[in-house]
């Protein structure tokens, strides 16, 4: 099972893709998509207040504490 190692983040720090154990470097609406069906761990999709999917690591962790690869 793939898991996300890495991300990177745009100049605002928002993030824009992740780098998954694989090497492949996803985009964010897929990383969602791909969580959602259970092809990457470690994330979780969840729906905001606005009803829109967005990605969290699980276990009350933080993208924080992963690598900004360029």
């Amino acid at each position: 099972m793939e898991t996300v190692i890495a991300l990177h983040r745009n100049h605002f720090g928002e993030i824009i893709s992740f780098v998954t154990s694989q090497g492949r470097v996803i985009s964010y609406q897929k990383a969602v998509m791909e969580a959602a069906n259970g092809v990457i761990t470690g994330v979780q999709a969840t729906e905001d207040l606005d009803g829109n999917l967005i990605l969290s690591p699980v276990q009350d962790q933080s993208f924080d504490q992963y690598p900004n690869l360029f």
